[in-house]
């Protein structure tokens, strides 16, 4: 569509220094000290979809962070987009392996480096963007509501609730997310399906206090060793969890699916190559694609106690802590992992120690059909803007609030993400094209025309 491409290519710089403006607000949800910059967050996200031309926007309360709400409906008749997004971004730690400051975004090679240039900053102002562009060139298709929360990098605690209070206001066809990835620049994807979450943090204690670990070392169970030892009984040498029970309502992938999941372009050298690793690991009889799409996994996120500062002290550790998360799939019901996990890692605490576990937050997996219309309307407008059909692929990612939606609102949702996965979300010096920013734009107005046509 030319409206479309010169439309961009006459405001990207614009596009680009809105985007910069967002990025600059240093919104991570998990430390309480940004709680003013969700604020600042959410007013820049209102004035971003007044100025793109909708009727009304507001910031929103809820029990924790806010959420920002805007519309444009054009007739009611029409058929109606709900877009979700996400303000908050996650911690930068570790500062010192940024090259650049992460809340100071900068164009290097091509590509945005900050934090939250792709999740979900960059992904979500591509939506912004592109109703602004349907706008102004009076093409706009179907209503648009835009739904931008401000705690989904923890788990969505208050959305659920925020959504049933609002369900009148929030009634939609479908809703439309990029907070996904692409399998490659050239080709491109939609994600069908995410796993589910679940999150805990645990905390180990022997000695009231800590302890001379020549005098007492050898003596008295020193925590950090205990809970390596227990998390090292958590998977087996075939890879799988060993929580009882936590594989009984896992739900098989048929034959057929698997083969059609295997036709997905993957190569097991480049991926090595490109996360600088000499061997994969996971749980035998599936694949690696297979490993982070339709299989669960367990893994330690962060770990600490004791002395970990410049140089030495002969110290045994009174305490020792662990982030510990499970990605699950679908028919694992995250609160009940959530109560297995916790029962069996007490279960096998020695008692030199005392356990604590305790459960942060979690969600269930999501899949999405491929046979309805924002689906097919999804596929039509990839292949216009990249040339190839996309590939339906799982991701082994989690967005608990997606299946939250389902169950609430009612609404399936179409994951179009843009994101690709050297784009180091999560991480220091995550980064974002400035060609997948591009054409993300450029492909949403495509969605809503083949959603609009499809849904005649």
């Amino acid at each position: 569509m030319e409206y479309i491409n010169k439309y961009v290519e006459e405001n990207k710089d614009r596009f680009l220094e809105e985007l910069f403006g967002l990025i600059r607000i240093p919104s991570i949800s998990s430390i309480a000290a940004h709680k003013p910059d969700m604020y600042k967050a959410a007013g820049y996200w209102k004035k971003t979809l007044l100025e793109a031309g909708a009727d009304k926007a507001e910031v929103f309360e809820t029990a924790g962070n806010p959420v920002t709400y805007g519309e444009k409906i054009i007739d009611p008749a029409l058929p109606t987009v709900l877009v979700y997004g996400h303000m908050d971004v996650m911690p930068v730690d570790p500062i010192d392996l940024w090259d650049t400051p992460p809340f100071e975004p900068q164009v290097r090679d091509g590509k945005i480096y900050a934090r939250g240039a792709d999740d979900d900053k960059g992904q979500g102002m591509m939506h912004a963007k592109a109703f602004e562009l349907m706008v102004k060139t009076n093409t706009l298709p179907c209503n648009v509501k835009f739904m931008i929360e401000g705690e989904e990098e923890i788990g969505s605690p208050n959305l659920g609730k925020w959504c049933e209070q609002n369900k009148e206001m929030l009634k939609a066809d479908i809703i439309l997310v990029s907070d996904t990835s692409m399998l490659g620049a050239d080709i491109p994807s939609i994600t069908t399906g995410l796993r589910g979450l679940s999150y805990w943090q645990v905390e180990v204690t022997g000695p009231n206090r800590d302890l001379h670990s020549g005098i007492f070392g050898g003596a008295v169970a020193n925590p950090i060793n205990v809970l390596c030892s227990m998390i090292d009984q958590m998977v087996d040498a075939d890879g799988k969890v060993t929580i009882p029970g936590f594989y009984d309502t896992v739900q098989e992938v048929s034959a057929e699916e698997r083969a059609l999941l295997g036709k997905a372009p993957f190569n097991e050298e480049k991926y090595k190559k490109a996360l600088g690793v000499d061997e994969l690991k996971g749980e035998k009889g599936f694949s690696t694609s297979e490993h982070t799409g339709i299989r669960p996994s367990f893994d330690v996120c962060g770990i600490w106690g004791g002395y970990t500062g410049e140089g030495a002290k002969t110290v045994l550790p009174s305490k020792a802590f662990a982030k510990i998360s499970s990605r699950l799939v679908p028919d694992q019901d995250h609160e009940k992992i959530a109560v297995l996990f916790k029962d069996h890692f007490e279960s096998i605490a020695p008692k030199s120690v005392k356990v604590e576990v305790t459960y942060l937050h979690g969600g269930p997996a999501y899949v999405c059909p491929i046979d309805i219309p924002a689906y097919q309307a999804a596929e039509k407008a990839y292949t216009d803007t990249f040339g190839n059909r996309p590939v339906p692929v799982r991701s082994g990612g989690s967005i608990p609030i997606i299946s939250t939606f389902e169950k609430v609102l009612g609404i399936k949702t179409v994951l179009m993400g843009f994101g690709l996965e050297s784009d180091a979300i999560h991480s220091p010096n995550e980064n974002y094209p400035l060609e997948q920013f591009y054409k993300g734009i450029k492909t949403i107005p495509l969605f809503y025309k083949y959603f609009a046509e499809m849904s005649k």
